[in-house]
């Protein structure tokens, strides 16, 4: 396999000097997804991938994206390509206009080769729960580990080596837990700088569009690609402040490692490399501190996130009940044709989430449950808020340990160490998982968040650290 396992870099290195062509590109990353055996396809699109390869003859220079493959969240919506969230309740779904993001890429002449596994609708954090089973991790060996979720697919066809980048989700910590596990840039910008026009609603006020990379430069690369105004999202920001800044350094930087999440690990190595990583940013210039934070608040974060996700997962999902779109069951009448719809086209967890959702939304419980969790929500993006007034980033461990093998523990976990990255999705704060280093050849990653629309300093600390680290183009190569 000539191009498997190259960056976007590598690949159009190659265009420009005449050495490959998309074609060729396109042919092997085909041939290499049809051997597959880690789940991680929902439809492909190899007929359609190919034609628009050998329609681009003419390589542009100045365009990293120029041909290059790349693989899709199956809640990403492209026109006339089933797209279904990993549910059955969808199955058959083909949308008539493609998600912004995905016009964005094609407008770069990127090219999509097939739409990709997710827990059901994004509900999940450990590629288990979609319609076609579980979505494996090809660091695993014989299928034993999971790759996270709920952007599943994305991040174990990037891991694989089979493509340079992939798009996926972010609501909670759905591209960023992935990516630690899969030894992957797991990067969402700030809530607003991509259009969420397109993608599938689970939780409107956290949901994120985002990218899987091999590298920190190219994660940059799609973020200034997609980003900007779209009139046909209501959230998307119309006039974006992010600073621009081309510089990455580290002088000067301050960082700050909440302190009562980082007490909470317990792997011994993840720790002592931690405090290394901390020593080598320090002697690069940067400021380093370990900071208190309301262990309350902490606390308080997965429930927030859960009972908050819920609530609008069941607003979001109302409009599936097989009468305008989607899978329809029969029945007599309209209530009995919504019911069969739903009760057959959800999985339990779905149903399970909705009625909770229903539950706190109810009149009689709005106050004790969905308001409270709104306050608790403001409180927990205050208290971030505060650590960033006076620091560039916050720090952390994006994972307290490897991906954990394949069991029958089921969600949801509470533990504070394994659901801290929903902070950032409470106050749409950009927020960026890289790798930092290996337990027996797994990959952990370390997570930045930073202010919202501060999306290049993140990138840049980013850059540095992985320039640390040399964890650059990490994948796991192609196992049978």
């Amino acid at each position: 396999m000539r191009y498997l396992g190259l960056t976007m870099t590598e690949l159009h290195e190659l265009y420009v000097s005449g050495k490959a062509t998309p074609l060729d590109v396109v042919n092997e990353v085909i041939e290499a997804l049809t051997k597959d055996k880690n789940n991680i396809l929902e439809k492909t699109m190899y007929d359609e991938a190919r034609s628009m390869a050998q329609s681009l003859t003419k390589v542009e220079k100045d365009n990293l994206l120029w041909g290059i493959p790349f693989l899709v969240k199956d809640n990403i919506a492209m026109k006339g390509i089933e797209t279904t969230g990993s549910s059955n309740i969808l199955n058959g779904f083909i949308p008539l206009c493609n998600a912004e993001v995905i016009d964005k890429l094609l407008a770069a002449k990127a090219i999509p080769v097939a739409k990709t596994t997710l827990d059901e609708f994004g509900m999940g954090g450990r590629g288990e729960t979609g319609h076609k089973g579980i979505t494996y991790n090809p660091y695993g060996k014989e299928r034993t580990r999971i790759v996270g979720g709920s952007s599943s697919g994305s991040a174990s066809g990037v891991a694989s080596g089979y493509v340079p980048f992939a798009v996926g989700s972010d609501t909670g910590d759905s591209i960023r837990k992935p990516a630690s596990f899969a030894g992957l840039v797991g990067f969402k910008p700030t809530w607003g700088e991509i259009s969420r026009f397109g993608l599938f609603a689970f939780m409107p006020t956290l949901d994120h569009v985002g990218f899987f990379t091999r590298s920190v430069s190219e994660a940059r690369v799609l973020f200034e690609k997609t980003r900007g105004y779209d009139k046909k999202d209501a959230t998307s920001v119309m006039n974006v402040p992010s600073k621009t800044e081309k510089e990455a350094t580290l002088k000067g930087k301050k960082v700050a490692v909440l302190e009562p999440i980082f007490a909470l690990m317990k792997n011994k190595l993840l720790i002592k490399e931690f405090h290394n990583l901390v020593d080598k940013l320090r002697q690069a210039g940067a400021v380093v501190d370990f900071v208190p934070f309301d262990k309350d608040l902490l606390a308080a974060i997965f429930p927030t996130y859960f009972i908050l996700s819920c609530a609008e997962a069941n607003v979001s999902n109302a409009c599936l009940t097989g009468i305008g779109f989607g899978n329809k069951e029969e029945g007599a009448s309209y209530e009995e044709i919504v019911a069969n719809t739903r009760g057959k086209g959800f999985s339990s967890r779905i149903k399970y989430r909705l009625m909770l959702g229903q539950y706190a939304l109810k009149k009689e419980n709005r106050n004790e449950y969905y308001d409270r969790a709104q306050k608790a929500r403001r409180l927990i993006v205050e208290a971030v808020d505060k650590v960033l007034e006076n620091y560039d980033v916050i720090m952390l461990p994006a994972a307290p340990n490897h991906a954990p093998t394949v069991d029958k523990q089921s969600e949801p976990h509470s533990e504070i160490e394994n659901n801290f990255m929903a902070i950032a999705n409470f106050g749409g704060n950009p927020s960026l998982t890289l790798p930092y280093f290996l337990d027996e050849g797994l990959p952990l990653g370390v997570n930045l968040t930073g202010k919202p629309f501060d999306d290049f300093n993140v990138l840049n600390i980013a850059l540095k650290i992985e320039e640390i680290t040399g964890l650059y183009n990490l994948h796991a190569g192609l196992k049978s």
